[in-house]
């Protein structure tokens, strides 16, 4: 259930005060200059071409130092510190690959399957299987309701039947593990917000509950989920890529000595653009650029640990098929930011042709698994979720013709393996209304008609 950056940095911001509030308005300034400077010296992993050669990089980025406040940090994608060079590849490199473990390239949606549609849990698998002719359903399941306090026994009911409707249906499915319960954290500040437990391993026990209950009838799990925001991430210390790399280590080993066949997936993280310190504490991190997040785990061995990289990308409001710095401009949109102030974190194929070469050049040859990524479109609506401008940009056509165009150039680009659209049914089962930040993504209307997404996803040759 994640947004793009700018409800990212708004729920932030909704937590900081006075000189917090300061700090960010600098940043952001900061983040305007450096994004045209950005533009100015087009600077990228890959050309706009896609040519068969990545240029090399190196890095400016550097960690905190105790007691200095460090300005907003914009790593362009030039600024990434990498391990030993390999050779690149281009898309058509990606069929070195090796055999995927888990089949064919998987087509997925994410849907709200604990809440049914009029009590039928199965309503909605037979949606995804049978009319939009998909073979994964992504479902969020979080630790906080099946533990809410440390005696109790554990409540599975909301994640059961839609385990056993999807199992019923031939569908594959992927659970996303998050929230752990509070009884399981020391630090709770005023504002709380999602965050691991202090004790990793309590984590890695869960994750072996939910293997020895759903063995054989789940086929991956997404270890945690935006790590590299505070929303997802509010411990006393903040976002701490060395920490999540342990979290997963230890989630890995307690997965794959009960199943070896479920897919790990690494937390993917969410394109920020921006990297801040909390202001009272320099060196709490709030959020950081998922460039350098991503360098960081790298470097503390994240690849060792993870059958498929797992990545975010809602398209804000340019086409799946532009990079951040080839000169796209859509003079009709009122939302500015990707063609005012190019930026990576802004274009679906720069993030995910990004990551990819980050780590092939780490010595590793692990397929993508796009957990979230989607279109809004706001079309027809009164109002939109405060944050989700950009959804007025979009038109109902473009949407659908977007999610249609990202599954097939993830299919054809051959590195991505898994991708999981956002999203199937939010708004319908919501009960928010135009105010719910899912609910643009989703491709069904508030009424559970279908959006035209839906139907040229419909449409959509599966190509496996």
């Amino acid at each position: 259930m994640k947004s793009p950056f700018w409800q990212n940095l708004q729920e932030t911001l909704r937590g900081l005060h006075g000189r917090s509030l300061v700090m960010v308005g600098i940043i952001w300034v900061v983040l305007l200059a450096l994004g045209a400077l950005c533009a100015v010296s087009g600077t990228s992993l890959f050309t706009p071409a896609e040519s068969a050669k990545v240029a090399p990089v190196t890095s400016t980025a550097v960690a905190p130092q105790a007691g200095v406040q460090p300005t907003a940090s914009l790593p362009g994608v030039g600024e990434i510190v990498l391990p030993t060079p390999t050779p690149m590849v281009t898309a058509a490199g990606a069929e070195t690959l090796p055999p995927l473990p888990w089949g064919q390239f998987g087509y997925g949606i994410a849907a709200q399957g604990v809440i049914p549609v009029v009590g039928d849990y199965s309503y909605t698998m037979r949606q995804i299987k049978e009319q939009l002719g998909f073979d994964w359903v992504k479902q969020q399941l979080r630790w906080t309701d099946v533990h809410p306090d440390k005696t109790s026994p554990p409540d599975w009911s909301l994640y059961d039947p839609v385990v056993e409707s999807a199992n019923a249906m031939g569908l594959k499915v992927m659970l996303s593990v998050v929230a752990a319960p509070e009884w399981t954290r020391s630090y709770i500040d005023a504002d709380p917000l999602g965050a691991p437990p202090d004790d990793l391993s309590l984590y890695a026990a869960f994750l072996g509950e939910v293997v020895d209950r759903y063995k054989g009838r789940i086929q991956a799990i997404e270890v945690w989920n935006e790590q590299n925001l505070n929303r997802e991430w509010d411990t006393a210390e903040g976002v701490n890529p060395e920490r999540y790399v342990e979290m997963l280590r230890l989630a890995y080993q307690a997965i794959k000595s009960r199943d070896p066949s479920i897919i790990v997936i690494s937390g993917a993280l969410s394109p920020t653009g921006v990297t801040a310190t909390d202001s009272a504490n320099p060196n709490r991190w709030l959020y950081m650029d998922d460039y350098l997040y991503l360098e960081r785990m790298i470097a503390a061995g994240f690849l060792d640990y993870a059958d498929c990289v797992g990545a975010h990308h809602n398209g804000i409001n340019m086409p799946p098929n532009v990079t951040w710095n080839e000169g796209y401009n859509d003079p009709t949109a009122n939302f500015r930011g990707p063609f005012d102030n190019p930026h990576h974190s802004w274009s679906f194929k720069s993030t995910i042709w990004d990551y990819y070469t980050m780590v092939q050049r780490a010595g590793y040859n692990k397929p993508l698994c796009l957990t979230e990524f989607g279109w809004a479109t706001a079309e027809g609506w009164t109002e939109v979720p405060v944050g989700f401008e950009f959804a007025w940009d979009n038109t109902l056509a473009e949407q659908a013709q977007w999610d249609v165009e990202a599954f097939q150039l993830m299919r054809q680009w051959g590195f991505v393996h898994l991708a999981f659209l956002w999203n199937l049914d939010y708004a319908q089962k919501g009960g928010l209304g135009p105010t719910d930040p899912n609910a643009p993504y989703s491709v069904l209307n508030f009424d559970g008609s279908p959006r035209p997404a839906y139907e040229a996803l419909r449409a959509m040759p599966k190509i496996h």
